[in-house]
Formats: C-alpha cells, structure tokens, sequence
C-alpha cells in the first residue's frame, strides 16, 4: 500500500519528501502511523508492507529515506529483523516500533543498529516529526562518515602503489640529477601503466628505465610496479641489455596471465667517464637529448615491445655520445598523445620539441613541470594516457 505525498501548508514546494517505508504487519496501527504522518510537518512518501519478504524489493532499491520497523513480523521477529533490515540498506534510517512491554526492546534494537525507537501507544505527531527527521539526519551522518573513511584508505591505498610506481632513485657516487615525474591519465585515480626507475650500479655506471604496459586500470598498473620492481632487482643481480630484456619479457608473459597486455620501455646506461650513454628501445620511442645547441631525439635502433613475439628477442642496442654537460629526458606516450591546442591534432615529438624550444631556461625540475603544465594545457582537459618522465642532468666540469 502506498500514501500519497504528506505535505503542511508553508512548506516549500521543492522540499524533497522523506520516503518512508512501513513494515507492519497490523492494519490497525499502520492506519496510525499514517494519520501520525498526516499530521507531522513533514513532505512524504509512506509505502506500507505486511512483511519483510514483501519489503525487500524496496530496501534493495535503494529508494528508501527511513524504515519504520515493527518488531514481531510474520516472517522475522525482535533483533533478527533489525539485522535483515540493515543487512539489505545499510544506509537507511530504522525506526523500531515497539510495545509498551518491551522496554528493553528499544534499546536492544538501537545496539543492533536502528537509529531510534517508539514505543506504540505513546507516539504524537510532534515526537514521530523529530524522530524521523533526526534518525534521517543521523543515518546522512554516518553513509557521509563511511564515505569519508572510504575516500581515505583508498588515498591511503593509492599512496602505497604510488611509492611502488615512483621509487626513491638508487644513487651513490653519481652527480647526475635525477627528475622524475608520474602523472596517470585516470580520473580520481594514482594508478597506471606506465614505470620508471633509476639505480647506480656497483660499477658506478647509471642505469634508467622507462616503461608504459598497454592499457589501463589496475591490471596493467600492477603489471607495470611488478616490472619496474623486476628491473630494478636484475639490474643489481648484474643483468644487462638484451639478457635484462628476455628476463623482464619472461616475468611479463607469467603476470599477465590470460590478459593480452604488452609493454614498451627504453633501456638506458649513462657512463659518465666515457661520455657516452647506451640504449635499448623495446616498442618505445627515442629518449630527448639537451645539449647547448638545444633538444633533440637521441637516434637509436628499435626493437620489439615485451609480450609482442616472446621468441623473437630483438633489442638492438646503441651507444651514443654524450656533451660534457647536458641533459637525457627519457618519456611515456602520455607527454606527446594530448591534442596541441588544434582540433584533430595531436601534439607529437615535433610538437613537443617546438614547445621545448619555446620555454625559458630554468631549474630542470621546473622545466619538466612547465613542459607537462604546457601540453595539459594545450590538450585542453581532454582525455589523456599516464605520463611517466625521468630526466637526467649532469655536469662534468662541476
């Protein structure tokens, strides 16, 4: 049975109603509930039922503000029909109807989860008003307490896969300056694809990695802190070039399991007293190089992405030669993938330089934040993939 919206003269029109559901088995006093209802101030919606197997449709609908419950139902009765109502709406309001012989009843309902009780027989308009519209707020309170506890360990949560995705560098001797940004192209989210890493050898060699896993969501970013941490541990287990590679396209096909995901990454060894830096493209694109003259792609052999053709173990390397001052910016898709400000346009590796170009010369950490404030602005807001940038500077005469 369903009453139409109660309502008082002075209300606001656009007041929401209150959607009350009755459970009660007596005609009688559901009869006095409404008429309590009528005479309330409140705006409402009462919807009646005998039992609770007749409310549950109702309760998992979600569509209900507060539940008034009588206590000894045809089909669940005392505390288990407490326990049933908020098992099926958590988040709704209870009000138990007691008798006036059960005075512990009450109070028993409430530590089992109700937000209040009346006792029939002793429930006035003015009382019925209060109570529904304070068991209403105070059920608001806590969904509002449970959302906020929620939002906080899920930040919590992220912030522990973020410190996976954006590990502290391993540096020892070296005066190269190490830059590393992470940004993921997922709305409210911490989480990507894409890793990077940067670890000091015992041969006091510099090694870099940069990588982007196909895809988005937790899969590939649990893909991508798994090969990030298998890089890093192969790197100190003394593996390098192609061996590396096999080894991380191995861990790669177990991870994935049945999801068809890939991923690219470049390889990078900086040698700082020879000068020169060495290179190993797996399906990514070539690394930015900084000299006095400018930035440019460094010119590197490419080989094939990990997962794509497990037997085929193409990663040709190549060394280049380094100034004895300059800069390596190692990048993810995401800088170069967002529209450059032109419909239909992407912004591109040319389009990226150009912008490079175009920024003043700064400290090289506010460099790479001016670059990636620069191409989000130019995107526009539009949807955009992860971004991981590492850049290495160094200085030989310093």
């Amino acid at each position: 049975m369903t009453t139409p919206l109660g309502a008082v003269p002075g209300d606001p029109a656009d007041e929401p109603p209150y959607r009350i559901l009755l459970i009660e088995d007596d005609a009688g006093d559901a009869l006095l509930v409404d008429e309590l209802l009528q005479d309330t101030g409140l705006r409402f919606e009462l919807v009646t039922r005998t039992t609770l197997a007749e409310a549950r449709p109702d309760l998992g609908a979600g569509a209900v503000d507060c539940v008034l419950l009588d206590l000894h139902l045809p089909d669940v009765s005392g505390i288990d029909a407490v326990t049933a109502v908020r098992a099926l709406a958590p988040h709704t309001a209870v009000i138990v109807l007691t008798g006036l012989s059960e005075a512990q009843a009450g109070a028993d309902a409430m530590a089992a989860g109700a937000q209040d009780y009346l006792v029939k027989g002793k429930v006035e308009a003015d009382l019925l008003d209060r109570t529904v519209r304070y068991a209403v707020y105070r059920s608001q309170t806590e969904r509002a307490n449970a959302q906020a506890q929620a939002t906080r360990l899920r930040a919590e949560e992220n912030a522990r896969l973020e410190r996976g995705l954006l590990p502290q560098p391993m540096l020892g001797t070296s005066t190269v300056r190490v830059t590393t940004r992470y940004l993921p192209g997922a709305a409210m989210a911490l989480l990507g694809g894409d890793f990077l890493d940067v670890v000091e050898g015992d041969d006091g060699l510099l090694h870099a990695v940069v990588g982007d896993v196909s895809g988005h969501g937790p899969d590939a970013a649990a893909l991508g802190v798994c090969l990030r941490i298998a890089w890093r541990s192969l790197i100190l287990g003394g593996h390098r070039g192609q061996d590396l590679l096999h080894l991380m396209e191995r861990i790669l096909l177990a991870e994935r399991g049945s999801h068809p995901l890939f991923a690219t990454c470049t390889l990078l060894t900086l040698d700082q007293h020879a000068g020169t830096a060495t290179l190993h493209l797996a399906g990514h694109h070539e690394p930015l190089l900084t000299t006095g003259e400018g930035t440019r792609e460094a010119t590197a052999a490419h080989g094939i992405a990990l997962g794509i053709a497990p037997d085929l173990r193409s990663w040709p390397s190549t060394v280049i030669p380094l100034p004895a001052s300059g800069a390596l910016t190692l990048y993810t898709d995401g800088l170069t993938e967002g529209h450059s400000g032109t419909a239909g346009r992407r912004l591109g590796v040319d389009g990226l330089l150009t912008l490079i170009d175009q920024l003043p010369p700064t400290d090289p950490a506010a460099h790479v934040d001016r670059l990636i404030k620069e191409t989000h602005a130019l995107n526009a807001g539009r949807h955009s993939d992860d971004l991981a940038v590492l850049r290495l500077d160094w200085n030989q005469g310093v």
